[in-house]
């Protein structure tokens, strides 16, 4: 965070702006004197979520000098867990999972509350959530790391749809579990695992409700990582910012952050061929 902090400064403002002749140095009386208020002033933004008169009130600043710093300091919080190799892949195009050390993926959908919008309200309607929303899929490994993140869509599309939009592929012979949202979603050369749905009107056999308690006991992971994601109340409570860009760019960040925190954890998945 430092190294990417001391080189947007060699070359911008803090308002920005290209930098000519002047060299950064802190200011006195400056409300984040240290690179370590600077990175605590962030993360507790994005876990707490809290509006942004409050946060500048518990960091001494003015409203307005919070929301410069919050868009000033998440970009270069999100450009270092890029180059620690903690967040997920944006682009298919560039996702290879065949370079894992498994063949056992996961894949969902998540979805985050917004205000509803002035305009596209029904496009950002989701029935399931009886709210505004917006969503991701998310493509997970056995030990919970978020290898992909598809781009930030409406809430009425659904999971399929975006997974389809997408574009992400698995590799041949490999297995993935996913739920009933991606019915239909069967890349050629991969095993799909899915629970089976109950049929309209009727009822599962004993043997059907006892597989689909095994499979939702694996694909639980998948749920354990969005959890992981929303320990950052800024992407569990309804979104406040409108600034372009940043629904999108906040959630990456947020997989990032849950990422690096799993090379933390005391305990680990193992790696199985379950």
């Amino acid at each position: 965070f430092q190294a990417e902090f001391e080189s947007y400064v060699q070359m911008y403002t803090l308002d920005n702006k290209r930098r000519t002749k002047r060299k950064y140095s802190t200011y006195k009386n400056a409300p984040l004197p240290t690179i370590e208020d600077k990175l605590l002033f962030i993360l507790t933004y994005l876990k707490q979520a809290s509006t942004q008169e409050l946060h500048g009130t518990l960091f001494g600043m003015s409203q307005p000098k919070a929301n410069k710093w919050i868009h000033l300091l998440h970009p270069i919080l999100n450009r270092a867990l890029d180059a620690t190799g903690e967040s997920p892949v944006r682009d298919a195009t560039q996702l290879d999972l065949s370079e894992e050390e498994q063949s056992l993926f996961f894949h969902d959908g998540t979805e985050r509350p917004i205000n509803r919008p002035k305009e596209d309200q029904k496009t950002y309607y989701s029935g399931k959530k009886k709210q505004h929303t917006v969503k991701n899929n998310v493509i997970i490994d056995q030990t919970c790391k978020i290898l992909f993140l598809t781009p930030t869509s409406e809430g009425k599309k659904h999971d399929k749809r975006i997974a389809d939009e997408a574009g992400y592929t698995f590799p041949e012979g490999s297995t993935v579990y996913q739920d009933t949202g991606f019915q239909g979603f069967r890349p050629e050369g991969v095993l799909i695992v899915q629970p089976k749905k109950k049929p309209r009107g009727g009822e599962l056999a004993l043997d059907e409700k006892a597989e689909n308690s095994r499979i939702s006991s694996i694909r639980i992971r998948v749920e354990h990582a969005i959890s992981g994601v929303k320990r950052c109340r800024i992407v569990k409570d309804k979104l406040r910012n409108w600034k372009a860009g940043f629904r999108d760019l906040v959630m990456e960040t947020c997989c990032g952050l849950h990422n690096f925190r799993l090379n933390f954890r005391p305990w680990h998945y193992q790696i199985s061929a379950a």
